[in-house]
Order: C-alpha cells, then sequence, then structure tokens
C-alpha cells in the first residue's frame, strides 16, 4: 500500500522546555499527523547521545536519553508537585548542555518523590538496566569520562562483578527510574500514534559507540586490544561527503565470536528495539555484507580494507527469533552488488535520496535512480542538505536544467522545493517520506546533521507557529492526489 511519511527526530519538536519531548509537544505532532493522512513518523535513534551530541554514538543500545522525559507527565503522576515555567531557549536551536542542566534537579526531585511498586521491580531487573545504571554511575563517579579511563575494578566490573556497589546504590536506582519513566511515556506515546493509525520508524545504528555500555559489558563481541581498546575501527572510504573518508571510531565487530553464540547481541539489541517501534531503518546497512575496516592507529579513513560480514546467518537469525519483525535498509553510497543482493533476498525496502539521483550534469537533466516501487523515496535526510539548500548550490546552468526537467514531467508550478516535494509523492515508490524541514522549506540553517563536521550538529528544532493546521491541510491535499492518504481515508470510513 503506498504511505506518506514524516522524518523529524523527537528532539526536533517544539517544547516549553529547550527540547522536543514525550509530553504534550509529541501528542500535537501525533495529532497533526493524523489529520493530514501521514501514516509513518520517521525518527533517529533515541539512545543517551554521546560525543557531539551524536544519537548515532550513544552511551546504550537500549536505554533511551533521559532529556526526552516529560515534565509534564511527571508532574501528572504527581511526582513534580510544582511544575516549572517554560525554560526560555533561542527557538529554532537546542542547546543540550543547557537543557541537561535544567532538566537534572527536577528529574531527581521526581525520582525522589517516587514510590517502587512491583512494575518498576520487574523492569530494574532486567539484564541490561541493570548493567546501564552501574554504568552511568561509575561514570558519573568518573566525571563522565570514558570507561576506558575508569579505576581497574570498575573496568573489568561486568566480567568479574566484584566489588563493592554500596556507594553507588543512589545513583543507580536514579538512573533505574529515569528509565522506568522512559520506557512508560514512550509506550503512551507509541500507543496514542496506533490509535491514529500511525507507524513509527525508528532508527538503529550498524555500530555500537566504544564509550557505551554494549562495549563495556560485552568486550567479547569486539576486537579489542588488551586494554580494552579498539584494535579496528568503523567507518567508510573517501566518496561524496569526505575526501578523506569518515572515521567513526566505533569498535569492529568480533563477526567469529557472534556467530559461535548465535548472534546474541543482534537477537538482543534488535529485539529490544522491536518492541519500541513497528518499523526499524538499519543504518549503514551495507555493513551486513562487507564493512571498512579502519587500523586504529590511522587518523583518517582513507587506509582500511572491505571485509565480508555474515549478513545471511545474521538475518536468517534475526528473522527466525523476532517473529513479524520489519526492517528498511539503508543502501545508499556506492554499493557493490551484492549488498543490493542481500536486501532483496529479504524483501527489504532500500532509500532513494532525490537529491542524489537527479543528475543535471548533461544537457538534460534526469533522474537516475531505480523507478521500483519497493522502496522509500525521500527528498533528503538527516545527513544532507535541506532541498532548498541543495538547490541554492546548483549552478545557474544546473537550476535551469531542473526546472525543465520538473516542467516535463508535469511539476511546473510553485516553487522548485515545492514542485521537488510533489515528485517525491508521485514516484512509484511504496513510501514516501519527507524531512518536515523540506515540507517547511528551510534552508542550510535548518539542516540537521553535516557528516565529518564534529559540532554543530544534531541542534535543530522546529518553530511551534509554524507546524499549523494550514500546513496539515496543505499535506492532506498532497497525499490524497498521490494516493498516499488512502489507510487514513479508510480508517474514518
Amino acid at each position: 500500500m503506498r504511505a506518506s511519511g514524516v522524518l523529524m527526530h523527537l528532539s526536533s519538536l517544539p517544547s516549553p522546555y529547550g527540547i522536543g519531548d514525550l509530553g504534550p509537544a509529541a501528542r500535537a505532532w501525533l495529532e497533526l499527523l493524523g489529520q493530514n493522512g501521514v501514516t509513518i513518523w520517521q525518527i533517529l535513534p533515541l539512545n543517551p547521545t554521546g560525543y557531539g551530541n551524536s544519537p548515532y554514538q550513544p552511551y546504550s543500545s537500549c536505554a533511551g536519553d533521559e532529556m526526552y522525559l516529560s515534565l509534564e507527565e511527571l508532574a501528572a503522576q504527581g511526582l513534580l508537585p510544582n511544575l516549572p515555567e517554560a525554560f526560555s531557549l533561542p527557538a529554532g536551536h537546542v542547546d543540550y548542555e543547557a537543557v541537561r542542566r535544567y532538566k537534572e534537579p527536577l528529574l531527581r526531585a521526581a525520582w525522589q518523590a517516587f514510590v517502587p511498586d512491583e512494575d518498576y521491580r520487574a523492569f530494574a531487573a532486567r539484564d541490561w538496566v541493570r548493567d546501564y545504571a552501574v554504568f552511568r554511575a561509575f561514570k558519573k563517579e568518573n566525571d563522565n569520562r570514558c570507561w576506558l579511563e575508569w579505576p581497574e575494578w570498575q573496568r573489568t566490573w561486568p566480567e568479574n562483578r566484584a566489588g563493592d556497589l554500596t556507594p553507588y546504590r543512589e545513583e543507580m536506582e536514579y538512573q533505574t527510574f529515569l528509565q522506568y519513566q522512559f520506557a512508560r511515556q514512550w509506550q503512551a506515546g507509541r500507543a496514542a500514534a496506533a490509535a491514529k493509525g500511525i507507524r513509527i520508524m525508528g532508527d538503529v545504528p550498524f555500530y555500537v559507540g566504544v564509550d557505551s555500555v554494549d562495549v563495556w559489558a560485552g568486550k567479547e563481541n569486539f576486537l579489542l586490544d588488551a586494554d580494552g581498546r579498539p584494535a579496528w575501527v568503523a567507518g567508510v572510504p573517501p566518496d561524496y561527503f569526505s575526501a578523506t573518508g569518515q572515521r567513526w571510531g566505533n569498535p569492529i565487530y568480533d563477526w567469529g565470536h557472534l556467530q559461535q553464540t548465535g548472534f546474541d547481541f543482534w537477537v538482543r539489541r534488535i529485539g529490544y528495539n522491536k518492541q519500541l517501534f513497528d518499523v526499524i531503518r538499519i543504518d549503514h546497512f551495507r555493513a551486513f555484507d562487507t564493512y571498512w575496516k579502519i587500523p586504529a592507529s590511522c587518523p583518517t579513513a582513507m587506509e582500511g580494507d572491505w571485509i565480508e560480514a555474515p549478513g545471511y546467518a545474521v538475518l536468517d537469525t534475526l528473522y527466525r527469533e523476532l517473529p513479524g519483525l520489519e526492517l528498511v535498509a539503508e543502501d545508499l553510497g556506492d554499493l557493490r552488488p551484492e549488498v543490493l543482493a542481500l536486501r532483496d533476498h529479504y524483501r527489504l525496502k532500500g532509500m532513494k535520496v532525490l537529491e542524489f539521483t537527479l543528475d543535471t550534469a548533461g544537457k538534460q537533466a534526469r533522474d537516475t535512480g531505480s523507478q521500483s516501487e519497493n522502496l522509500i523515496c525521500y527528498t533528503g535526510t538527516h545527513d544532507n542538505a535541506t532541498l532548498l539548500e541543495w538547490y541554492n548550490s546548483l549552478t545557474v546552468a544546473a537550476r535551469r536544467k531542473l526546472r525543465r526537467w520538473l516542467r516535463r514531467q508535469g511539476f511546473g508550478t510553485g516553487t522548485v522545493v515545492q514542485r521537488l516535494v510533489r515528485c517525491a509523492l508521485a514516484s512509484p515508490a511504496r513510501w514516501t517520506i519527507l524531512p518536515v524541514q523540506d515540507i517547511l522549506e528551510l534552508d542550510a540553517s535548518a539542516r540537521m546533521n553535516t557528516p565529518g563536521k564534529a559540532q554543530g550538529n544534531w541542534q535543530w528544532r522546529a518553530d511551534e507557529k509554524a507546524l499549523t493546521p494550514a500546513l496539515a491541510q496543505q499535506i492532506r491535499t498532497l497525499c490524497v492526489r498521490y494516493f498516499r492518504a488512502e489507510a487514513a481515508q479508510a480508517r474514518r470510513k
């Protein structure tokens, strides 16, 4: 069935407390989507952000970032008797450090008022919750430094389970409380989405960050040296985004060990995310086929080797152990045919991004991308320029050729951004997903991430005044015109 979706991270929602959260702002957003026939909400990873505030370098594959907790929801439980006034921050921007400083004492106050019950105790008994609570307690004592810089007994605690945790009990309980509240608030939001016929597509990075509970508590799953440091790191060689490649720094999996354990690490990781999301997009899907293995000593990604991964064995295991699993493959970039064969073997939807497939180099502009139905058509992603920024970066001649091509395709009226949005919606792709920045026709200031840029990413936040009923009606009209609102119409009948 043809469907439409919007890409907008939770952090980008407007709210009175400096960052989008799981409270009224999220419910208002779901209402807006429901009104306009959109049936897919795509978000970025929700895990606790690590280096550079990146959701792709989180402290845990399972934990949620406490920044997203709604103070209004905590107040509704009676845990914050005096709801604080709005936290004044510049519109359109997330100041992560300021938000954390502001929310921290309020969250601790809510924890002090909380009375544990059986539901909470059952949640706290989960293995990943306990490990995460210990990890964060140790991290706090060590001034938030990477676990590789902790005292030896803390670095090796997961293997030995030795050492007195009594001094850390209070912080462990606080971290457990935060995760319990996140799980409650998220599942309430997911239920609200389901009631409106909206499916949530989450994003799971292929790799995990070195400074994470995943590596600290599962060292055997990665290629590490005797001190626990990555012997090789992940990334991609020089490409469209960077002349020196992208050196992400994530540790490489020990696929031999993972295979011996029945890929238990992947089953648990994807299995938990399946409880959170209706659809899971695997970021950097190509690494299930081949991955770029960079020596840890290399400061760039220019040195490395492509190594084959046991993708079929992993995916066979996931589909066998997790019935009903629905995955989407992020299959962008220069790929060898085997990657596409792996994707198609499991009938996974891939991705088509208009900014990458619209070629203006020849005499006439043309779309070089796939016209398959089994894919998702995007105008752009969180990793590239907004449509307006991209169009403005073209030469005068390229812009002219693009406009002519749009007219030939039947998209001759409106701004160029509006015409490109209609072009994506008219695609034969089963799903079209639009970044909210492109729906709002925003410029470079609204870009979410610039790959290779260490600071200043992930900060864009929508202006509440822009998310109006008029915008909803505009999108609904387009969804109906291009037969992407049928599911919503059927529900209303």
